[in-house]
């Protein structure tokens, strides 16, 4: 797609959010442990509370493995010089859309569903 130089950035902007995503994941472990019961607590309501609590944890540890695996597919791409190319039509992703969505895969285009599929 682009020269070397556009290259290293997209890898460091991927890099530094892959270790971003990581150190999430790691901080947040023991959120998604099992629900306890208090007997200190009120009850019924703080256990349902308690399991909403963890159900987001998972759905959000669940958001952050799919983005986990598109970043490292972006930096395969980069790796095999595929990185910045539209997988439907072919084109050039513009770089303000790889700037804002780095793992971005379509064209404006093609994400829309303006060009063929």
């Amino acid at each position: 797609m682009a020269s070397i130089r556009s290259n290293k950035f997209y890898h460091s902007l991927l890099d530094a959010r892959l270790k971003a995503l990581q150190f999430q994941d790691e901080t947040n472990a023991d959120s998604r442990d099992t629900v306890v019961l208090d007997q200190t607590s009120v009850g019924r309501l703080s256990r349902m509370d308690a399991m909403q609590q963890q159900a987001m944890a998972k759905a959000t540890r669940q958001n952050r493995a799919t983005e986990t695996q598109a970043i490292k597919n972006a930096l395969l791409r980069l790796e095999e010089g595929d990185y910045g190319y539209c997988e439907t039509c072919g084109e050039n992703i513009p770089a303000k859309r790889l700037e804002l969505t780095p793992t971005a895969v379509r064209c404006v285009g093609c994400a829309g569903g303006q060009h063929g599929s």
